[in-house]
């Protein structure tokens, strides 16, 4: 069964990019078991949280909306990325970093339409992702990069828009290694 929502109004930056927010969701600060959810499209295939901004919604808040509805959880924030999706798409997505604290049993994607969570180690997660869904792959191979400003250790600059990391989908293997 497909997620529908009858009261979704679509939202596009200034570029007309369509504007998304995701979640990177870590059982620990080790960051290294991350949860994916079953996508409502292709209940077989494993995606990272996330979708389409509401209007006057900030990027974190729709993160953790997001994340609430599609796996049932909730935690501490961090930025990692702005991700922009090829031009065909026109999507760019703030994916965010966070750390579970709490887990619901039951969920709104879960009664509703069956939708599914699982840990898996960020190897594995990103093999799985590699094939159907390359783009939340790169999101976890960046924050490997060491992007993630919930570890510590952030390499990530000084930049505009709450410190965010820009990224197109093209840039991606090509990123400068002072920003790595």
């Amino acid at each position: 069964m497909m997620k529908f929502k009858p009261n979704q109004t679509r939202t596009y930056d200034r570029e007309g990019f369509k504007k998304r927010a995701a979640c990177l969701c870590f059982r620990s600060e080790q960051e290294d078991e991350v949860l994916l959810v079953s996508s409502s499209r292709y209940p077989d295939q494993w995606i990272v949280p996330g979708g389409g901004m509401e209007p006057e919604e900030e990027p974190g808040g729709a993160a953790v909306r997001e994340v609430y509805e599609e796996a049932g959880v909730k935690g501490k924030l961090g930025l990692l990325a702005i991700f922009e999706q090829n031009q065909d798409r026109k999507h760019r997505t703030y994916v965010y970093v966070l750390t579970v604290t709490e887990i619901l049993e039951d969920w709104e994607d879960s009664v509703n339409i069956g939708r599914k969570r699982e840990w898996f180690k960020v190897e594995d997660a990103i093999k799985v992702l590699q094939c159907h869904k390359p783009v939340h792959a790169e999101y976890l191979e960046k924050l490997k990069l060491g992007c993630s400003p919930a570890n510590g250790n952030s390499t990530v600059p000084s930049l505009p828009d709450n410190n965010a990391l820009f990224v197109t989908a093209a840039q991606t293997s090509g990123l400068p290694s002072s920003i790595r």
